[in-house]
């Protein structure tokens, strides 16, 4: 068969400066796995990577047999514009992604198949079938994480051409490791058991990364918590990669960031690192502070956070807003004092949201009453939330979250952040981001929900009181949609935001539905 894979890079075509430059970095490893096990089967495979209804790089030929398409939630209603697109030229669709685990009760309505967990005798399964189904597609779900995959190298043909869009930097990705030991209420990873991923496999991906010899290339791992095993994964790394032969990214937890560590990355050239703070009152294991809470909690993490920021020269810590121990300015006026007491440190801020069924967490909002229909389109984690805040009006809430954006990238915050990293050409990377995403954008779009919820239909719909989409969102999903519009189910807009609880099951991974 002729097999086309849509990977979704984003739900609308970049528009700020620093998304144009990094937007075809956005890739994900399973699209890349799925092209490979199709071609293995005997299959003729092509691959596309869209963001918005614009096309980035790759491309499908005119006539298909199949396609698979890939997203997060906030792609969603672009994916299900494509599949009825594809499905009105009688080629049947699979979603797979984040959205298809968080969603699979919704998805089904839209695509012929849906997918959770993946893996080779699922896709192979999908290929033999490969017919429509309807009015519901089918929920397939393996059992568990595939023991392995195709490594960088089975899946470079699949990947290169997105890299060839990327011409500043190129941020190639790497698996280790699937799944999280720790148990984040919130998170889609604390329900999957933590599995390792073969170090041969590793070996080969960081031996084809360097035979690629690519300019301005960085390795970046995806693993959901990268360095569970510390000594064995930094072994593997050393005895295939000279010492700063290449640069690193990874996101771990900040109680894996011990001095002796910290030199350790260094020396192999990790330049970027991401530990989740996450709250001030809530979500300590990941680094040691369960206990510790309020302003002692900011003073620790900004003293582990400084000492991470003189070794790795683009330190993220990562802070979610709305968790329900937020009350209060507190909150908000601690990361301020975060912000002063660790300069060099770049903030990356979250408004909490509940992805259907995808953390135990959600069913306790669902049950409660407090996950709201707000559109796929906006659930990224910057534009809206689907949570009723616990201790706060919605005014009052984006009124902190205003103020503390508005603080962490003011000109002070953006010039002592470039001046503490001024060592790197990342403190360049730094400040554009700053500038571009943060305060232009990201702050932008802040400002602008504040501004529909003092009308009265946004005001409603974001109270419960109406589950009519507001015409504002409306018009912002048909502008970013633009001609895929037409392709868009009427009642698309609009989902059930408790299907996990209506399913009557009380585990988040949808093996069955």
């Amino acid at each position: 068969m002729r097999i086309g894979i849509v990977d979704l890079l984003g739900k609308e075509p970049p528009r700020n400066g620093y998304s144009r430059l990094m937007r075809a970095n956005n890739t994900s490893i399973m699209p890349q796995v799925v092209g490979v096990w199709c071609e293995e089967e005997g299959h003729e495979v092509h691959i596309a990577y869209y963001s918005g209804p614009e096309l980035l790089a790759g491309g499908l030929p005119e006539k298909l047999d199949l396609v698979f398409i890939n997203a997060f939630s906030q792609a969603a209603l672009l994916a299900y514009a494509f599949s009825a697109m594809y499905r009105h030229a009688g080629v049947p669709t699979v979603l797979g992604g984040p959205h298809a685990r968080s969603y699979p009760e919704d998805a089904r309505q839209y695509f012929d198949y849906v997918v959770g967990f993946c893996d080779r005798d699922l896709v192979r399964e999908i290929l033999a079938d490969a017919g429509p189904h309807a009015p519901e597609g089918l929920y397939l779900s393996a059992k568990q994480q595939p023991a392995s995959l195709p490594g960088l190298r089975q899946r470079w043909q699949f990947l290169k051409p997105s890299m060839d869009r990327a011409r500043v930097l190129k941020l190639v990705p790497l698996l280790g490791s699937l799944g999280c030991p720790y148990k984040c209420s919130f998170c889609i990873d604390a329900v999957v058991p933590y599995q390792p991923l073969e170090y041969e496999g590793l070996k080969d991906d960081l031996r084809f990364f360097q035979e690629l010899d690519l300019p301005r290339s960085v390795a970046v791992w995806h693993d959901p918590n990268f360095g569970i095993r510390f000594d064995e994964y930094l072994d593997a790394i050393e005895e295939v990669v000279p010492p700063g032969r290449i640069t690193f990214v990874a996101e771990t937890s900040l109680s894996l960031l011990k001095e002796d560590n910290l030199k350790r990355l260094k020396r192999n050239g990790f330049k970027a690192i991401a530990p989740g703070i996450e709250s001030w009152f809530d979500i300590g294991d990941k680094s040691r502070m369960k206990r510790t809470m309020g302003m002692e909690k900011v003073r620790a993490v900004a003293e582990q956070a400084n000492l991470v920021n003189s070794y790795i020269p683009y330190t993220q810590c990562n802070l979610i807003f709305g968790l329900d121990a937020d009350d209060g300015a507190e909150p908000f006026e601690l990361t301020k004092r975060f912000i002063d007491l660790a300069p060099g440190v770049y903030p990356h801020f979250a408004l909490l949201s509940a992805f259907g069924r995808n953390a135990v967490l959600n069913l306790d909002y669902q049950r409660d009453g407090r996950v709201l229909p707000v559109p796929f389109h906006f659930l990224d984690l910057v534009q809206a939330m689907n949570v009723r805040p616990k201790n706060y009006t919605w005014t009052e809430f984006y009124d902190h979250v205003i103020d503390v954006f508005d603080y962490s990238f003011s000109a002070r915050a953006l010039a002592r952040r470039y001046w503490t990293n001024k060592r790197s050409y990342i403190a360049w990377e730094q400040l554009f981001r700053g500038l571009s995403s943060e305060r232009s954008n990201r702050l932008g779009y802040h400002r602008k929900m504040r501004r529909w919820l003092e009308q009265p239909e946004v005001r409603g719909f974001f109270e419960g009181e109406t589950r009519d989409v507001p015409a504002v969102l409306t018009d912002q999903v048909r502008e970013h949609l633009g001609p895929l519009w037409k392709w868009l189910p009427k009642k698309a807009l609009a989902h059930d935001p408790n299907a996990f609880l209506h399913s009557g099951s009380a585990h988040p991974l949808p093996v069955l539905v």
